[in-house]
């Protein structure tokens, strides 16, 4: 049978998990690399009634059916804020999963460029999401490791169709598995103390989460700030960061989240987060809190077995890059995440032309073990 194409409506809740499920239930069933999300986070998450990013966002969701199974889905958006602030008329690509098929991945690419160009986009890109906290980049690169929470998993594959499309290179991020030492090298103490000093700034560390609950916002202001410049950015909306603030805070060990402000003024100028990694947790529950996912994922939250952490988000005010704020940083996580049982972190995707963040690695024990990479097709 030939390939049908479904337009899912949000509003059809059965649909709208077969899609969300796909990938779980179906395609990456068995697959030991892939990390599943949360269906009812991606659900949320994919529902406008629920997500803030639909005030400047739109979106279409497509599943291909073949002899009455689905067979791929994918989702087309516009992200209009982020059009405006880079001048462009780019549409997106995401939440993208398919079976080996010519037919079926022709189908679902023809679905998607074809509702953006009929909103008037001249180009598409992707895998990219609502926003920059959503996931994004193809992996290209490290098909044989797990991913984690803030990342997806996809066949090597997809690169050859998305190219044999006729997608292109945009960008690419890369990924780095690091040991932990016990200490913070003698170069990172050294420099602490030093900017500290110079600059007149402190590292605050709490003892509960809601302590940190009342930087949260700050945070997420300046990460505004620091992200500008980066790939396909556009500024969190007060409504997105109150919806992010719920999602993540639960989630932190208080004593890996570390904050950098100036003494005088009291401001944020800088922050690491890490968190437990998740990987297991969520493979082990396959997507859902019950009846026992939700222990599993307190289980990774708390439990001293978990040798890896996730850098989750770090940022730096454009004043302070370059200036050694980030030693500051690790020189209060290295030890404190070594003293929690931790070995190694994984630093999550970082965009390869941030050169500031790549060399955060250089001398110590880091692999790059992982690639993503984000397409471009001009619409015509």
């Amino acid at each position: 049978m030939s390939v049908t194409i479904k337009e899912i409506n949000p509003n059809n809740k059965a649909l709208m998990k077969a899609f969300v499920k796909y990938p779980i239930d179906t395609l990456y069933k068995n697959c030991p690399y892939y990390v599943p999300s949360l269906v009812l986070d991606e659900l949320e998450t994919l529902n406008p009634k629920k997500n803030p990013a639909f005030e400047h966002c739109e979106m279409q969701l497509f599943l291909a059916y073949k002899d009455n199974k689905i067979v791929g889905r994918i989702a087309a958006i516009i992200n209009y804020r982020a059009n405006e602030k880079w001048g462009q008329k780019h549409g997106r690509f995401g939440f993208v999963d398919f079976i080996n098929d010519n037919e079926v991945v022709n189908t679902l690419f023809d679905a998607a460029e074809k509702w953006l160009k009929m909103k008037g986009m001249t180009a598409i890109v992707g895998p990219m999401g609502f926003c920059d906290l959503d996931h994004e980049g193809l992996l290209v690169y490290g098909f044989d490791r797990i991913s984690t929470m803030s990342t997806t998993y996809s066949y090597p594959y997809y690169q050859k169709h998305i190219e044999r499309l006729g997608f292109k290179k945009d960008v690419d991020w890369k990924e780095f598995f690091i040991a932990i030492p016990q200490d913070a090298p003698e170069r990172h103490q050294r420099i602490s103390k030093m900017v500290s000093e110079r600059y007149g700034l402190e590292l605050l560390k709490f003892k509960s989460i809601k302590d940190i609950g009342a930087y949260a916002y700050e945070i997420f202001q300046l990460l505004n700030i620091a992200y500008s410049p980066l790939y396909g950015f556009a500024p969190l909306t007060d409504k997105q960061i109150s919806y992010y603030i719920k999602m993540y805070v639960p989630l932190l060990r208080w004593n890996l989240v570390s904050i950098v402000i100036k003494k005088e003024t009291k401001e944020v100028v800088g922050f690491g987060i890490a968190v437990p990694n998740l990987s297991q947790a969520l493979i082990k529950s396959r997507g859902r809190l019950l009846p026992f996912g939700w222990i599993r994922l307190l289980k990774g939250l708390k439990s001293k077995s978990n040798k890896i952490s996730d850098l989750m988000l770090m940022g730096i005010a454009p004043e302070y890059q370059g200036k050694g704020v980030n030693a500051i940083i690790f020189n209060d996580y290295i030890p404190t995440a070594y003293k929690d049982g931790f070995r190694y972190v994984e630093s999550n995707p970082e965009l390869e032309v941030n050169n500031k963040m790549v060399s955060l690695w250089d001398g110590f024990d880091a692999e790059h073990h992982k690639t993503r990479r984000a397409y471009i097709k001009k619409l015509e």
